[in-house]
């Protein structure tokens, strides 16, 4: 049994997980409801803040997990066959599916990311609750908890009038309007935030002691999802919630988990050692920006051509109109975004040894 003086289970210290782990999803939200006529609003982003979302943020929080990878030389030896199969096998896979039909293709990739969204607030949960002693009921809570707080705001994307918003283009969600089922998921959403909210209550006071990071996640993923995508009905809302509580996070886990096994390593590459020594969070951020900012360009030269101001090196490039030659550039240019999706899945999991 916890004492009531038993330390948080921080995973780098008290204040570097409260800014970068903890309160971007609170602080996007104050940010929403500081400026709702902005947020509210129901067309584009403005493109400085555009840029700061998408390339700053979630395109390079994309290659944060080079760090955890490719950089590494350590794990890339190690998990050379896995590193290599993986974004091959993205790849080809992602060819046949753009031929069969772009549609399909972006529709799979959305799917894929969102798991990969949920899947790391749950990451987050149980990272913040490795040490404590729980019963099994108290664990099944946590659980329903964090995945319902993600689960019923994309049920409602699905199942309500359309939103305003799309993950990557028009349409590549499923939409079927189901007005009872719709009623029926907000009732058994509601009644989990009680059983939660009642599950804390009474373990706090039996134990003297709150886990109080848990908590921050579990109602910061709450928060996010909800007004994100229940509440609020606009891109920029959207996008802000669910770009800075998921991406700043995981840059974030990246560099303290990478930054404490530096030190324990002797074979070292040079841009992990430029990276994690001092002054390296400037170089791990510009390298991350950089490569982010390369990808957004290409994807904007060669096929999108809605940002050629922000990316004017780029500008020059042709663009693809061809469906034979869409169908090999699409899948490459997005094979960073899908390896990560897939790498995800293995980089955090103890027996993979990474």
């Amino acid at each position: 049994m916890p004492h009531h003086n038993q330390n948080q289970p921080w995973l780098n210290s008290r204040v570097s997980d409260t800014v970068f782990i903890l309160s971007p999803s609170f602080v996007s939200l104050l940010l929403v409801f500081l400026f709702p006529s902005q947020f509210q609003n129901t067309e584009g982003i403005p493109i400085t803040y555009w840029v700061f979302l998408i390339v700053f943020i979630d395109v390079a929080h994309v290659y944060s997990t080079l760090y955890r990878t490719y950089f590494n030389p350590v794990n890339f030896k190690k998990q050379y066959a896995l590193l290599t199969a993986i974004p091959l096998s993205c790849y080809i896979v992602g060819i046949i599916i753009y031929r069969f039909d772009g549609l399909w293709f972006w529709r799979i990739l959305a799917y894929l990311a969102v798991y990969h969204f949920i899947r790391q607030q749950y990451g987050f949960m149980r990272l913040y609750s490795r040490n404590e002693k729980v019963s099994p009921a108290e664990r099944l809570v946590d659980k329903v908890a964090i995945y319902t707080a993600t689960l019923y705001p994309l049920l409602f994307w699905h199942l309500s009038t359309a939103r305003h918003f799309n993950w990557f283009i028009e349409g590549d969600f499923f939409s079927f309007k189901n007005d009872a089922l719709l009623k029926g998921s907000e009732i058994v959403y509601m009644a989990i935030i009680a059983i939660y909210l009642v599950k804390e209550l009474l373990t706090t006071i039996k134990r003297k002691w709150m886990n109080i990071p848990r908590n921050l996640i579990v109602i910061g993923t709450f928060l996010s999802w909800y007004f994100g995508i229940v509440y609020f009905n606009g891109d920029m809302a959207f996008t802000t919630l669910n770009v800075i509580s998921h991406g700043i996070p995981y840059m974030a886990l990246i560099w303290f988990f990478e930054k404490i096994k530096i030190n324990k390593t002797t074979i070292k590459s040079k841009i992990m050692t430029l990276s994690f020594t001092k002054w390296g969070i400037c170089y791990f951020l510009i390298i991350l920006i950089s490569l982010a900012y390369l990808e957004e360009g290409l994807w904007d030269g060669l096929v999108w051509r809605e940002h050629l101001s922000v990316f004017k090196p780029f500008s020059t490039l042709p663009q693809i109109g061809s469906s034979e030659l869409l169908s090999l550039i699409v899948p490459l240019l997005a094979l960073p975004q899908a390896t990560h999706y897939v790498l995800d899945g293995f980089i955090w999991k103890a027996k993979n040894k990474f």
